[in-house]
């Protein structure tokens, strides 16, 4: 079983800047969401022996999954694992929504923008480097996930056989964990922080 946890809540997100494989520190609210996905994930996972914590190696998520185990009772040690990390979004990362507006091509469906950035990531190699570890996983192993928004879509799309269109547009919380068992993706409500 995997539990899938977005990072919270960052200063880029709340300023609507797209971070990509850059990195911006959690905000307090992200941080308070990370404690509420903590506290929800020891409901679902009241003994976390037999479990292990994977998480992006960007410092967003890295920190997320941190306080997610602290909060947890401190028995996880996240491991970091480069293929979760968020899509690169070459020279747009930084940019708020309208600079990007302004430069992507306008007849991109809005999906697709994520991977028309010079020096950006295809959709392809995303879908690779997320296939490979979702492959790697043996369906006996319990993980705990903490990963993004664009990379947690793409992941929960394979996991439920999506096809490219609905993955990539599926809802990207920061508040809620999902449940991936059984060929099922289940989204579960945190308390609000």
């Amino acid at each position: 079983m995997i539990y899938l946890a977005r990072h919270g809540q960052t200063e880029w997100n709340l300023a609507r800047r797209y971070q990509g494989a850059s990195d911006s520190p959690l905000t307090e609210l992200g941080q308070a969401q990370a404690r509420r996905m903590g506290e929800l994930l020891s409901r679902l996972v009241p003994d976390p022996g037999g479990w292990r914590m994977v998480a992006s190696p960007l410092g967003r998520a890295h920190h997320t999954a941190r306080i997610i185990a602290q909060t947890m009772g401190g028995t996880l040690a996240p491991e970091l694992d480069a293929r979760l990390a968020e899509v690169s979004m070459g020279s747009w990362e930084g940019l708020s929504l309208d600079e990007l507006e302004a430069r992507r091509p306008a007849d991109l469906p809005y999906p697709e923008r994520y991977f028309a950035a010079p020096g950006g990531e295809s959709f392809e190699g995303v879908l690779a480097r997320l296939s490979d570890w979702l492959a790697s996983v043996d369906e006996t192993q319990n993980l705990i996930l903490v990963s993004h928004g664009l990379s947690g879509r793409i992941l929960r799309g394979l996991y439920g056989g999506l096809p490219r269109e609905a993955m990539l547009t599926l809802p990207v919380p920061q508040d809620a964990i999902y449940r991936l068992a059984d060929g099922q993706v289940v989204q579960i409500d945190c308390d609000p922080a």
